[in-house]
C-alpha cells in the first residue's frame, strides 16, 4: 500500500479512493476513505526525535494521588464543620430556616408560626409529612385571613350605613341610640351576671362530665369546647339558668388548655364550678340522672329535684354505649329524651350536640313543653311531629293505681272492658 501511494504522489483522493476501492459498498466508501487519508498523510509527516527523560508513570506526573489526599481532607474538614454546627444550632431555629426557604421557592407555607405548631413540624418524620403539615396550616391561615377579611368589610358597611342614618336622624334619636346602646353594653351585662351569681347560691344543677378527654381526637376534643362555649352563652342568657358543673376537669388537662385559650381572662370570672371531683363525689347518688342516647328508659318529664349529667363527648366515630356503660358502672339511672315519640324520625343518628341538649332542657325547665324543647332538634333529621296523645303514659299508671279503678269488684271488668277504659 505504501509503495503505491509513493508511486502515485499527484493522484487526487477521490481518483485513489476510487481506484483502490472498486468494489465497496457506498455505505462504507467513506470509512475507508478517511483511513487511507490518515495513513497517507502520516508517511509524509517527518518523525520527530525528543530528548529522552527517564520513564515516569502518568499518575506520579499528574500528582493526582496528592490532590485526592489533599480533597479528601478538605471534604472530611467540611464535614466535620457542618456536623459540629448543625448539633450547636436550635432545631427550632432549623425548621424557621427551611420554612423560610420553602417560602422563597414559592411552596405552600404559613406565614406565621406559634411555637407548638413550630414543634410539631419538627417532629414529622418524613419531608412528605412537613410538607402536608404546612399546607394545612397554610390553608387554615388563608381561611382566617379571608373571614377577617369579609369581617372587616362587613363591619365597615355597617358603620356607614349607621353614619348615613345618624345624619338622617334628629338629636333625639341619637341620644336614644346612644342611651340603648349604653344600656346594652353595661346593665345587661350586670343583669346576667346577677342571674348567674343567683343561679350558683339557688339554681338547680346541670353537669357536664369532662371525663372523656381520651375516647377523643384533637380535632373532635376542639368542637366538644366550641359546644360547651355555646352551653355556657347559652345558659347565661336564660331567665332562669343551671348552676353548671365541670366534674372530672382536669387541670392543665386537655379541655383545661382548650378553654383558657379560648376565653382567656375571663376563664377565671365565668360563673360556674369546675372541679376534679366526681360527680358521685358531690351529690347523692339517688338524684342523679344520667343523660345518654343509648338508655333504654325514656324521660317522660322534666324533674327539677334531680341532677342531670350530660357527657362532654363529640362521637364521630360512633363509640355508642360509652357513656351508658359508664353510668352502669357507677349505678346511676340513666334516661334518653323521646324522640321517637314525638318526632317523624327520618335520617341520621339520636345524638344531639351540647349546646342542643342545653336548650332542651332550658326549655323544658322553664315550659314543661315538649313539643316547644323539641324545637331545638335539626329540622334535617326528622320529618315533622307525631300526634301527641291526650293522656300520656304517666295519667294511666296513676289510673291504674286510683282508687276508681280499683273499686270495682273482681272479676266484674273482664279483660276487654278493662283495655276499653284504660283507652
Amino acid at each position: 500500500m505504501s509503495i503505491f501511494l509513493k508511486m502515485s504522489g499527484s493522484i487526487t483522493l477521490r481518483s485513489c479512493a476510487r481506484f483502490l476501492v472498486p468494489l465497496t459498498i457506498p455505505g462504507k466508501r467513506r470509512v475507508l476513505c478517511s483511513t487511507a487519508l490518515q495513513r497517507y498523510m502520516s508517511s509524509k509527516i517527518p518523525a520527530v526525535s525528543y530528548p529522552k527523560k527517564e520513564s515516569t508513570s502518568p499518575l506520579e506526573q499528574l500528582g493526582l494521588d496528592g490532590w485526592k489526599i489533599t480533597m479528601k481532607s478538605t471534604v472530611e474538614e467540611e464535614d466535620v464543620s457542618t456536623v459540629s454546627s448543625s448539633k450547636d444550632e436550635d432545631p427550632l431555629a432549623a425548621i424557621r430556616e427551611l420554612i423560610e426557604m420553602w417560602r422563597l421557592l414559592g411552596k405552600e407555607v404559613p406565614e406565621d408560626m406559634s411555637e407548638e405548631e413550630l414543634k410539631t413540624a419538627m417532629e414529622c418524620v418524613s419531608k412528605s409529612s412537613k410538607k402536608k403539615y404546612l399546607k394545612y396550616l397554610y390553608i387554615k391561615e388563608k381561611k382566617k385571613k379571608a373571614k377577617q377579611i369579609k369581617k372587616e368589610m362587613k363591619a365597615a358597611t355597617k358603620e356607614k350605613a349607621i353614619k348615613e342614618h345618624l345624619l338622617e336622624t334628629t338629636k333625639e334619636d341619637k341620644q336614644q341610640n346612644f342611651l340603648f346602646l349604653r344600656l346594652w353594653d353595661r346593665n345587661m351585662d350586670i343583669a346576667m351576671g346577677w342571674k348567674g351569681a343567683q343561679a350558683m347560691q339557688f339554681g338547680q344543677p346541670l353537669v357536664f362530665d369532662m371525663d372523656y378527654d381520651n375516647y377523643m381526637k384533637p380535632r373532635e376534643l376542639q368542637n366538644t369546647v366550641s359546644q360547651l362555649l355555646e352551653s355556657e352563652g347559652w345558659n347565661r342568657r336564660d331567665v332562669d339558668p343551671f348552676h353548671l358543673y365541670f366534674c372530672n376537669f382536669k387541670i392543665d388537662g386537655a379541655y383545661h388548655k382548650e378553654l383558657v385559650k379560648r376565653y382567656g381572662e375571663k376563664w377565671d370570672k365565668l360563673l360556674l364550678t369546675a372541679t376534679e371531683k366526681s360527680h358521685v363525689d358531690l351529690f347523692p347518688k339517688d338524684s342523679i340522672i344520667y343523660l345518654t342516647a343509648d338508655s333504654p328508659n325514656v324521660m317522660t318529664t322534666f324533674k327539677h329535684d334531680k341532677i342531670y349529667i350530660v357527657g362532654s363527648f363529640v362521637d364521630k366515630t360512633m363509640q355508642t354505649g360509652t357513656s351508658l356503660a359508664k353510668a352502669k358502672r357507677l349505678k346511676l339511672a340513666t334516661e334518653c329524651l323521646p324522640l321517637d315519640r314525638y318526632l317523624q324520625w327520618d335520617t341520621g343518628t339520636k345524638n344531639l350536640t351540647l349546646d342542643q341538649m342545653m336548650r332542651i332542657l332550658l326549655c323544658l325547665k322553664n315550659t314543661g313543653s315538649w313539643e316547644e324543647a323539641l324545637k331545638f332538634v335539626p329540622r334535617r333529621k326528622h320529618t315533622g311531629y307525631l300526634e301527641i296523645p291526650q293522656h300520656p303514659q304517666e295519667f294511666i299508671n296513676r289510673l291504674k293505681k286510683s282508687k276508681t279503678f280499683n273499686s270495682f269488684p273482681k272479676g266484674s271488668l273482664n279483660r276487654h272492658t278493662q283495655k276499653r277504659w284504660l283507652k
